[in-house]
């Protein structure tokens, strides 16, 4: 079986699935799945212990302890002789993507592999993909597969916590976001309906741009917060959650 990790900044998600399996109908279909919080992680060595792993591929954004931490669970959960593991990385192309950052290796490793997964669901088309997480990216690829770029902003939690947190007189509002009207009537609201405005605006910004290069484009949304961004977004869109696991497993495809 081969594992494939998803370490974000606030959880991790994984899966497993038959290392031989090199079906494109297989990608997103797992054996088991699962996600925990960061605080969580350690007991995971019980789920993988489960399986006859022999390939583990991770991606990780959480920092240099989060790495650590998982590569001690691997321990746990395998032995002293624990099955290979590889760190995914941005590289200048890889399974159908060509990265075309200035600097390849610079571009998140959790974005180049939602590209590759975005773009193997998709082929041929030219795709924005949102992610909407404790940041919100939203890239640009093209019907071929390069990799354009993007924009990151502040995700829809962090940036209502900023205002709650650095204006005195606004309240909490984090665990709140939820609206019907754009023009709210209390603060509460204004402050939800502005962080919503401000990730709707980007992801439909970036829509428009790319479509006067690419033709009609597909927007992928994916991350913790799609399901509330999503319903405010006026442009057509698809939900597709794991992404990132998708790309891992595509990629793993491919070498």
């Amino acid at each position: 079986m081969l594992l494939l990790i998803d370490a974000g900044n606030t959880r991790v998600k994984w899966a497993v699935v038959p290392s031989s399996e090199r079906s494109p109908d297989a990608l997103g279909r797992w054996a088991e799945s699962g996600m925990v919080e960061h605080a969580q992680v350690r007991s995971l060595s019980d789920a993988w212990r489960r399986h006859r792993v022999v390939r583990v591929l991770a991606s990780n954004v959480a920092g240099q302890a989060m790495r650590e931490c998982i590569e001690h669970v691997l321990l746990g959960a395998f032995g002293m002789q624990p099955v290979p593991l590889e760190w995914f990385a941005s590289v200048p192309t890889l399974a159908g993507i060509r990265n075309n950052y200035r600097n390849p290796g610079q571009l998140g490793c959790d974005r180049f592999a939602s590209a590759i997964g975005a773009h193997a669901l998709f082929p041929a088309q030219p795709l924005v993909v949102a992610t909407c997480g404790t940041a919100t990216t939203v890239d640009a690829i093209t019907a071929d597969g390069v990799f354009l770029g993007g924009m990151i902003l502040p995700g829809l939690g962090l940036m209502a916590n900023s205002l709650a947190k650095n204006t005195a007189q606004l309240p909490q509002v984090a665990e709140h976001l939820d609206i019907a009207e754009p023009f709210a009537d209390h603060t509460d609201a204004a402050i939800v309906s502005g962080c919503l405005a401000a990730q709707t605006g980007a992801i439909e910004r970036a829509v428009a741009a790319h479509a006067r290069h690419g033709g009609k484009v597909e927007c992928i949304l994916s991350g913790g917060a799609a399901a509330l961004v999503s319903p405010h977004l006026t442009v057509p869109h698809r939900r597709i959650d794991n992404l990132v696991l998708i790309g891992l497993h595509k990629a793993a495809m491919n070498t």
